[in-house]
């Protein structure tokens, strides 16, 4: 049995080694070489999911969410998805964030079956854990409030594909500001209560 195993383990290692060198010789081949505007490959795509489910421990993939799913929970996952994850993921999960398509691999649709299908589990430990050579870091500091908000953010995950509209625009308001929407919205403000958008940004600059 432990020589079946090993001949298993040593197969995969040479054929992820042989697919890695592949995709050496296309990149050094490719015009875009390492640039991570380019799109990739299918050979990197498979090395990627493979080293992921190798990597991926056969207890964590088991685990069960302990976390109830209640509004509650929910309206929490929400709100950190909206504030943490949403520059990358979108609130929506669509990936089309701030970040997402900037990076190599892109960051994924979280809405589709690739994503829908790990076990609650496998994304428990995505989000603890993050992903090696990809944009997705491990948030997970072993408190058992960050252990919390991963079980959350799982059941969230597991709700995008049902995410309304008045989700999606309550989300916005959640998410980070930075200084120049935080000045266009004080001039908007200034603009309904009587001002103009120009005076507001003069007084701002005085």
């Amino acid at each position: 049995m432990i020589r079946k195993l090993s001949l298993v383990l040593v197969g995969a290692v040479g054929l992820l080694l042989m697919a890695a060198g592949v995709v050496v010789i296309l990149l050094r081949t490719s015009v875009n070489g390492f640039s991570a505007k380019a799109a990739p490959t299918a050979v990197e795509a498979f090395v990627a999911g493979s080293a992921r489910a190798l990597a991926m421990p056969e207890a964590a993939r088991n685990k069960t969410n302990p976390i109830p799913n209640s509004p509650e929970a929910l309206a929490e996952a929400k709100e950190h998805w909206a504030d943490h994850c949403a520059g990358c993921h979108a609130n929506d999960g669509s990936a089309n964030g701030t970040m997402g398509k900037q990076m190599y691999p892109p960051a994924p649709d979280m809405r589709q079956a690739k994503t829908q299908n790990l076990t609650d589990g496998e994304l428990f430990y995505i989000i603890e854990n993050g992903i090696r050579l990809t944009g997705m870091p491990g948030w997970g500091n072993g408190t058992e409030k960050s252990t919390e908000a991963s079980w959350k953010l799982v059941h969230f995950i597991r709700h995008l594909p049902r995410l309304t509209e008045g989700e999606i625009s309550e989300m916005e308001k959640m998410n980070p500001k930075t200084p120049a929407d935080l000045e266009e919205e004080k001039q908007e403000a200034e603009f309904l209560n009587g001002g103009t958008p120009d005076a507001a940004a003069k007084s701002h600059h005085h």
